[in-house]
């Protein structure tokens, strides 16, 4: 059997944004020392900030990245991160059971995210934190002076506001294993207040509100609809947070893709139950804040040491395959999901590793979310028809070939994105309809002879993407043989641009 897909120019999903691209930093393990911030590094700049690591990053084409956490979050209180480092207090973080110095704080995360090209989405704490001390972190950071607070910013280095946009209320404050854990409802009446304060400082900011941890909560999908019902009129965005593991079968692994979209539907719905509900012209979107490949759960405490190795898990091919199906389905959704903030950036559950004074390395997932940054953006994701082989998993039925496909009318080019997660290979057929002649650009796959081979210190590019012949195309209809469990981006021009 062969697998065919059926695309037109004009059955349109939405348009991706750059904030589909975003990542997350947490003051959790070495994502934060030793990873973007190292200071008697070789190729540290004067700031402390590795340069290594910000190249990769902005080879990622990464948008905005989500700060200061995670669990750590809500036991962090930002003061304590401001000022001269000899004044900071050392303090222990419950969350994650180490030793935090305040060495880098939120001045520290605003100049390196400067550097590093990408944009602050900064978080409040809503679990030992007060609306008060939100609004005057707002304050700190986005007015202009003459007050306590953006004077004390200005007195501490930095003139301009940072006029920061995006701000979440909290994380997971449906977890048991969160710091002052609320019910819905209390989590609900503390972030209107909160948003209510915060917005009276700065009227244009977006403001995500906590969704469900993950679709496996006993409060799913009743948190969301209490949340929404409560907070509809004061935010932007719910959050969504979502992990994946081979831990049961391999088509289970496989099929996560399949869950993502499920979640995000029931989701989807609950939100639109809420508009209804409410009567109101207001479109809240969906932040995918937190997604992943994640492993290394059962040592996640630090045994009160500052930066221990933490879930640092070392991505397969195998990995790196079912990454990129997740991105398509974030693609996919793009009418309802605006941000996703990949979990995390550096070291921990991260496309770069790094070596404490040593290299910095690019794991297998780093491939497909570079090329999707770089490929999509502006760009219109198109509906998708999709039929072929599929297989059985825990999540229902899924199709052995995961595919998004993007117009950017700008460049007039089409970026197809397919994942076969078959052993064997799969001959894919895909019809493009409603566009001028097309013709295929570039073409490259990643795959490898072990779907366990990952990228180390010692083998940093033992799984790389390759360049390959350019598919054949005929009336519109591109004919490629897909290699077992392979993952390939095709790009091809449209409209007579060839030559130009």
């Amino acid at each position: 059997m062969k697998t065919k897909i059926f695309v037109d120019k004009n059955l349109k999903i939405g348009t991706i944004k750059h904030e589909l691209y975003g990542s997350f930093i947490e003051h959790l393990g070495r994502a934060v020392y030793e990873g973007i911030y190292e200071p008697n590094h070789p190729k540290a700049d004067s700031s402390g900030f590795r340069k290594d690591v910000i190249e990769l990053i902005k080879e990622l084409n990464v948008s905005t990245v989500r700060y200061p956490g995670g669990n750590f979050l809500s036991g962090y209180h930002y003061i304590d991160g401001l000022g001269p480092k000899n004044l900071r207090p050392t303090r222990l973080d419950l969350a994650w059971q180490t030793i935090e110095d305040n060495s880098f704080g939120t001045d520290e995360f605003m100049k390196w995210a400067k550097k590093a090209k990408v944009e602050p989405m900064m978080a409040v704490n809503m679990g030992t934190g007060s609306p008060l001390e939100a609004a005057r972190l707002v304050e700190y950071c986005n007015f202009p002076s003459g007050t306590k607070m953006s004077d004390y910013r200005i007195k501490n280095g930095s003139k301009d506001p940072y006029n920061i946009k995006y701000w979440c209320l909290g994380n997971e404050m449906d977890g048991p294993w969160q710091i002052s854990g609320l019910s819905a409802q209390a989590y609900a009446t503390k972030a209107l207040q909160t948003a209510k304060m915060m917005k009276m400082v700065d009227e244009n900011l977006s403001l995500i509100a906590c969704g469900s941890s993950s679709p496996e909560m006993d409060t799913y999908p009743e948190w969301d609809r209490i949340v929404l019902e409560t907070l509809y009129d004061e935010v932007d965005y719910i959050s969504m947070h979502r992990y994946y593991a081979h831990d049961s079968t391999l088509e289970d692994f496989y099929a996560s893709y399949k869950d993502m979209d499920d979640f995000i539907q029931t989701i989807k719905s609950t939100i639109n139950y809420v508009k209804a509900l409410k009567r109101s012209d207001k479109e809240v979107k969906i932040s995918f804040d937190e997604w992943n490949i994640w492993y290394i759960k059962e040592s996640k405490l630090g045994k009160w040491t500052k930066a221990p190795h933490l879930i640092e898990d070392n991505y397969s091919m195998k990995d790196a395959l079912v990454f990129s199906g997740l991105i398509n389905t974030l693609i996919n959704n793009v009418d309802v999901v605006e941000m996703a903030s990949l979990a995390q950036l550096v070291n921990v559950i991260a496309p770069i590793l790094t070596m404490k004074n040593g290299e910095a390395i690019k794991q297998t997932t780093f491939y497909p979310f570079k090329n999707a940054s770089n490929n999509t953006v502006n760009g219109t994701a198109l509906k998708t028809i999709v039929t072929g082989p599929t297989f059985e998993s825990k999540y229902g039925k899924a199709n052995y070939v995961s595919t998004s496909i993007i117009d950017n009318k700008e460049k007039q080019e089409i970026t197809i994105f397919l994942t076969n997660y078959k052993k064997e290979k799969m001959d894919t057929e895909i019809e493009i309809r409603s566009f001028d002649k097309i013709n295929p650009i570039y073409y490259e796959v990643l795959s490898s002879n072990n779907r366990e081979n990952k990228n180390n210190f010692q083998n940093p590019e033992l799984v790389k993407p390759i360049k390959k012949e350019l598919p054949k195309i005929s009336n519109n209809i591109l004919k490629i043989e897909l290699e077992p469990e392979s993952y390939h981006m095709i790009i091809c021009k449209y409209d007579g641009d060839l030559n130009e």
